[in-house]
């Protein structure tokens, strides 16, 4: 441990070694970033001549065979009017402002850090200490002053890292005790199957490269092991200084989780954690999340420290419920612990929105480690869509005028800012067409306003809420709080508003629904990895591989890669069933498919077949059991639950008995992620070739990209149904030694683009036959 370096920024030594208190309640001001930088560059104006601003300072600190190499920008140094420096920190607040406030702790402990750093660098006997708090929403301010002399304030630095020490110590053993399992780590299987090494050796060259990866790799071939395992060797190097493992689906990330534990098993020492959302952690059946409602969020900041050095101390991969059982023996929030430990851990295994979407993303990441940071992005054709949802924002016209109801007399102001954006959808109803539909290429200019005002009522209203609202009946208070948020999101979506964009509007049951659609999220996907090391890319189905290079935003330099599958053609028996499943004959497609499905099953064992809506699946499903009430049949339900999942998949079993018919819908929860290897799975039929339903938003993409030189009916509905296709039929083969039958149900499965689209494997076995 002798002469370890430790680098660290001030704003993180000293939340560590002086935050304290309770974890705030629910509510957070979506503007308060933006209002404090505001705030700053306000005061910063007024600073005179000799002032300067931004100042970057950096000191490096011996401390027990450890040494803190420390930096940071303070916000203000200032000339005083005898001469002596002044040292400024400046911090926004919502509360009102007290001539008797004193600061709070952590506030006082990084300017006195600052301090320390200019009295040493200056070799200063004592500088002037000016803590400046500024009221949110006002340029309403008050400071406060200390003189600190050069042994008060060696005396605390030295205190401050002490009290970080304990844990500087855990991770400098921990990083010499992981680089030495890397170094001795092997590929955890006896072999690498076929096109598996040359997949894992080309996210190795990217990785040290320090670019992209788009590679399609067929499923069964070992994705996740083949990505995770160069990446860890690349951590061991010291290329990589984190490793980001992104899902779009829980059941992809049990299989990380398992990945990890094999590696774990083989001798690798690693810290991973698996974030799991909040809703899910929470331990609290109901009440406000907030210090007055619960005992995990009281003191949460007091306990906080000690819980992580508890779990990193004897824990390697994190779980739910390992996180669950730190957080309880400790008393604090289990998903605010997580986040916390997330950022002392090598590996998180997280969805995509912890990267991409701006609303949920790790933004306390520290940018020196995130150029050192790979993100592996499982089942990445998910991306496209998702990607599309974050950078786009919607509101309805009805929590307005509830909102405007509820508060007109109990909060005037509030009331008229949710009238002024009601009024603002009745016009926007009026400028429908007969269809209750319009779209425009932009949003409404007068919006913005009507918004930021609501918001900035919104705010006060909930940072203090009106003694009345507690005699208001039923959800008066997350009402407020969910249409607050929503505002906060389409005032974001209007700062990233451009040519990628529409606005659309509908009628619905009364209602008045207004979207800013993202069309092309590539460029915001970009933005959101900007300053990450490597993004590794793959998927079964990025094919064709233009639109996904296309759609996700990848640059010239960035590298492709098809593996081919490892199985044996012989493994499928694949065939086309030519009816047609087209909207307009569905009826007449009843008997054929049911007929379809008594054949495939003809011999023993268990198979799915997935259709392309829960109405058509429930069709064919009442003419196959009154027909063949033999079979013994199983129904995805619409909003299973996790336990009913698990129930569905688990009779899938090898040594089942009788024949069994799942009944699932095709781009559900199991028709991707979802691994029945062996005779667990013996046939798969897949209905029609998954084109997205016709709609307004469908028929937009399609106009946008036909203006933009491309197929626009590809690009909207043909890619992404053939990929439900390719990634229902993936659930059959897995391994070497599987086999099965695969029927295709759709007579457009024989046309272009359509037979184009199909995997490899399946294509060349049709034109065989």
């Amino acid at each position: 441990m002798d002469n370890a370096e430790i680098f660290l920024s001030v704003r993180t030594l000293v939340e560590y070694a002086f935050s304290s208190g309770s974890l705030e309640p629910g509510f957070r001001s979506g503007a308060a970033m933006a209002e404090g930088t505001r705030i700053h560059q306000h005061i910063q104006k007024q600073y005179k001549e000799g002032d300067r601003k931004e100042v970057y300072l950096k000191a490096e600190m011996p401390y027990e065979g450890l040494l803190f190499i420390i930096d940071g920008r303070c916000d203000g140094l200032l000339a005083g009017e005898d001469g002596r420096l002044i040292v400024e920190e400046i911090k926004s607040i919502a509360g009102p402002l007290d001539s008797t406030m004193e600061g709070k702790e952590v506030h006082w402990a990084q300017a006195l850090m600052y301090a320390y750093m200019i009295v040493i660098d200056q070799e200063l006997p004592s500088i002037e200490v000016k803590l400046t708090y500024v009221l949110r929403g006002s340029d309403e301010q008050h400071s406060l002053y200390r003189t600190a002399g050069r042994e008060e304030l060696e005396a605390f630095a030295s205190e401050t890292v002490a009290r970080y020490a304990p844990f500087a110590k855990l991770k400098v053993r921990h990083k010499a005790r992981r680089e030495e399992s890397i170094r001795s780590l092997d590929f955890p299987f006896r072999d690498y199957r076929q096109g598996q090494r040359h997949f894992a050796a080309a996210v190795y060259k990217t990785t040290v490269e320090g670019v992209n990866l788009f590679a399609q790799a067929p499923t069964g071939i070992g994705k996740t092991m083949s990505t995770l395992f160069p990446a860890v060797k690349a951590l061991g190097e010291g290329v990589v200084a984190g490793i980001f493992y992104l899902t779009a689906k829980t059941v992809t990330r049990y299989a990380a989780q398992e990945a990890v534990l094999l590696l774990l098993a083989g001798g690798l020492h690693l810290h991973a954690i698996t974030l799991t959302a909040k809703e899910k952690a929470c331990f609290r059946e109901e009440g406000l999340c907030g210090k007055e409602g619960c005992p995990y969020a009281e003191g949460y900041y007091d306990r906080v420290n000690a819980a992580v050095l508890d779990m990193l101390e004897h824990e390697t991969l994190m779980t739910q419920e390992i996180i669950a059982v730190y957080a309880r023996r400790h008393e604090v929030c289990p998903f605010e612990f997580s986040l916390d430990a997330a950022y002392a851990c090598d590996m998180v295994i997280c969805d995509y929105n912890y990267i991409y979407d701006p609303r949920i993303s790790l933004k306390r990441l520290p940018e020196e480690r995130k150029k050192k940071t790979v993100l592996l992005v499982d089942e990445a054709h998910n991306l496209v869509d998702r990607g599309r949802e974050m950078f786009s924002a919607s509101l309805t016209k009805a929590p307005f005028l509830n909102l405007q109801r509820q508060y007109k007399t109990v909060n005037r102001k509030l009331g008229a800012a949710a009238k002024a954006v009601n009024a603002f959808f009745i016009a926007l109803r009026k400028s429908c067409n007969e269809d209750g539909e319009g779209h425009w290429a932009e949003y409404p200019g007068e919006l913005p306003q009507l918004l930021e005002a609501f918001a900035a009522e919104a705010e006060l209203e909930l940072s203090s809420p009106s003694s009345a609202l507690i005699t208001l009946a039923g959800d008066g208070e997350d009402g407020l709080l969910d249409t607050y948020y929503a505002v906060q999101g389409m005032l974001r979506t209007i700062k990233t508003y451009d040519e990628r964009y529409v606005t659309y509007a509908e009628v619905r049951r009364g209602d008045v629904f207004l979207k800013l659609f993202n069309l092309d999220p590539s460029h915001l996907l970009q933005q959101m990895a900007k300053g990450f090391r490597s993004q590794i890319l793959f998927s079964a189905t990025l094919s064709p591989m233009s639109y996904y290079r296309d759609m996700i935003g990848a640059a010239e330099e960035d590298y492709s890669l098809r593996v081919a599958s490892p199985f044996h053609k012989e493994q499928w028996e694949v065939s086309v069933l030519p009816v047609s499943t087209r909207y307009r004959d569905r009826a007449d497609s009843l008997i054929p498919l049911s007929d379809a499905l008594r054949g495939m099953v003809a011999r023993k064992g268990n198979y799915l077949v997935f259709f392309p809506s829960y109405a058509y699946l429930q069709s064919v499903f009442e003419v196959f059991t009154d027909k063949y009430p033999e079979i013994t049949t199983l129904v995805q339900g619409s909003g299973m639950g996790e336990q009913a999942r698990e129930e569905f998949l688990a009779s899938f079993r090898p040594d089942n008995p009788q024949t069994l018919l799942g009944f699932a819908v095709l781009g559900g929860i199991f028709s991707e992620g979802v691994d029945l290897p062996g005779d667990r799975l013996n046939g798969v039929m897949i209905v029609g070739v998954g084109l997205p339903q016709v709609g307004l938003e469908r028929n937009l993409l399609r106009g946008y990209f036909g203006s933009q030189g491309k197929n626009g009916f590809d690009y909207a509905y043909v890619y992404p149904g053939m990929c439900k296709v390719q990634q229902a039929g993936g659930r059959l083969i897995r391994s070497e030694s599987d086999s099965g039958i695969i029927v295709l149900a759709d007579d457009r499965f024989l046309q272009q683009p359509y037979a184009g689209l199909l995997p490899e494997e399946w294509r060349d076995y049709l034109i065989r036959t």
